[in-house]
Order: structure tokens, then sequence, then C-alpha cells
């Protein structure tokens, strides 16, 4: 039952101005996303992260690099295809409200587990590799490193959605439900029984009580006292 991290990469000049990026090449983050994953690796300093999984695409690496430059262990990234975008398709590229007027969006919101983008991929083709990609992984590193190792994958904002939609048992219509901002870092623990989320979209707070994660098969009836502190950090 080892612990991943979604990290969503830091805002970008796409964000920015309202287009849809998809897997264009040369989108990076903006000053505002640069400052968000320095942040956000300064969280995850007190994190010692035994891997870090990243797409392929530059804002995804750009993000990555911010995690990497924080941690006191050195960490190779490893690129996988699997957590990139998703292709758009003929949507890449065009602003976000032009693509309101369009009829799939009214699908997109409603009923994404039906929507194909022209071109390119569905939702679900979407969901089914991420999931299948974050589900083996997470099994390879508690192989390696034990079921209290933590490991992050730096993704997108539909692709990290897709993911907890499946870990709460939720069907891809629910997905719009979730919110996963620039930089968010939202929390996994994938064990025997089923999925554990443990937190989503969070932007700020203190997540050194990792160092002490425990694993755990059943879920504490009445809720439970929460992480304990590590050593030295209780106030």
């Amino acid at each position: 039952m080892a612990i991943v991290l979604l990290v969503r990469h830091g805002r970008t000049t796409a964000n920015d101005a309202g287009i849809l990026a998809g897997r264009s090449p040369d989108v990076h983050l903006d000053d505002t996303g640069v400052e968000q994953a320095s942040r956000m690796g300064a969280r995850l300093a007190e994190v010692p992260l035994v891997r870090v999984v990243t797409s392929p695409l530059e804002r995804c690496r750009e993000t990555t690099q911010a995690i990497l430059e924080r941690q006191d262990q050195p960490i190779v990234p490893v690129v996988d295809e699997r957590i990139t975008e998703c292709a758009y398709g003929t949507w890449q590229g065009r602003p976000l409200k032009e693509l309101a007027n369009e009829p799939l969006w009214k699908v997109v919101q409603s009923q994404p587990s039906a929507a194909v983008f022209p071109e390119g991929e569905s939702l679900l083709a979407m969901q089914a590799r991420a999931v299948e990609a974050i589900r083996r992984i997470d099994a390879e590193v508690e192989a390696e490193h034990g079921p209290t190792a933590v490991w992050a994958a730096v993704s997108h904002g539909d692709v990290i959605k897709s993911i907890l939609a499946d870990a709460l048992g939720m069907h891809l219509d629910l997905f719009q439900r979730l919110h996963v901002d620039p930089a968010s870092v939202s929390i996994v623990r994938y064990g025997q029984a089923r999925p554990d989320v443990v937190a989503t979209n969070t932007s700020a707070g203190d997540l050194s009580w990792l160092r002490a994660a425990q694993a755990t098969a059943d879920a504490a009836v009445g809720g439970g006292a929460g992480p304990a502190a590590p050593a030295g950090r209780r106030s």
C-alpha cells in the first residue's frame, strides 16, 4: 500500500490565455506557474520520494524539476507516455470560449464517458491508460520499496481527475465534480481491499506526516485519530 502523490503541473501560458493546450509543444510554465511549482516543491521537500514519474510534456517536466531540486536524495525522473495529456484532436490549441459553443462541449460536461474528441481519443481511453499506469507503477514501487513508500506522478488536470474518479469508485460521468488546480497535490493509497483517497486538490499545508505514514488495510471506524506527526515535529 504505497502512497502516490498526484501532482498537476503549474500554470502555463496556455492556461492564462484560455487555450486548450493539449499535447501542443513548447507550452511552458508562466511566471505564476514557476512560483507555484517552486512552492509545491518546497512542500514535498519533507517527503522522501522513492520515484517520480512525469508526463513527457514540457510543463510537467518543468514542474518535476522543481520537485527534484528540493529532494535530499538524487532521483532520475521516469517519463511515461501513459500519463500524458488527453489527445484532444482538432480541439487542441483552440480557445476554451470558442469550444464552449461546440455540441461536444455539453457531452464533455454532462456525460464525459461518451466524449470522443474529433481526430483524438475518448475520455474513457484516457482514463483507462492513466489508471492502468498508476496502479501498475504503484505495485512496482511497493514491491521494491515497501508498503510505506511514497512516490509522485506529475500529470494533467483531466488525467488526474480521471484517476481520482477511479480511486473513489465514481463513474467517469461524475468526474467533472472534481477539481484539480495547477500545482495541486492529491494523495491516494492503493490497498488490497480498495483505494484510500487521502486528500484531493491540496495547494498548501504540511506534508511531513507522510514520513510516518502507516500501512493499513482497514478504514478506521469513526474516522480514527489521523496521521501521527513525525518525531521532532509535534507541537
